[in-house]
């Protein structure tokens, strides 16, 4: 039989960085583990914050992601027009596009089948966001 569940999730303020969340998306759908083979879409409702699934165990990787992007899209390129909301506003729009609003991760035997060494992350591109809300959309049989 086929289920679907559907939850919102509230996350607390996060600093501009990278911040893994799996936890708090296990937590907050506990349904999951009813489904013995399906898919969890994970949503963030934002423009300018974004999710990816990365390394979860060196906070190291994290870190060489902000730089990384950082420097890739500056905050002080000078040709943005779209400032309205401060300096870190274009760039958060343009860095969240570079990731995805939109996770899938298998479900298998009632478990986020992710590997062994991947997290969910948050990648909080503003200097001073109010905490982001993401909707997970489970599906699968059980």
């Amino acid at each position: 039989m086929s289920q679907f569940f559907q939850k919102p999730l509230q996350l607390p303020r996060y600093s501009q960085g990278y911040h893994l969340i799996t936890d708090m998306i296990e937590d907050a759908i506990p349904e999951i583990r009813q489904i013995k083979v399906g898919f969890l879409q994970v949503f963030i409702q934002h423009t300018s914050a974004a999710l990816t699934i990365n390394e979860n165990a060196d906070p190291t990787v994290r870190k060489d992601f902000q730089t990384f992007v950082n420097e890739l899209i500056p905050e002080t390129y000078p040709r943005f027009i779209h400032t309205y909301e401060g300096p870190d506003d274009m760039p958060a729009h343009i860095k969240a596009s570079f990731f995805d609003s939109s996770l899938q991760i298998p479900i298998s035997g009632g478990k986020l089948a992710l590997g062994i060494w991947q997290g969910v992350y948050l990648c909080e591109f503003r200097k001073f966001a109010s905490g982001r809300r993401l909707l997970l959309t489970a599906y699968g049989s059980s």
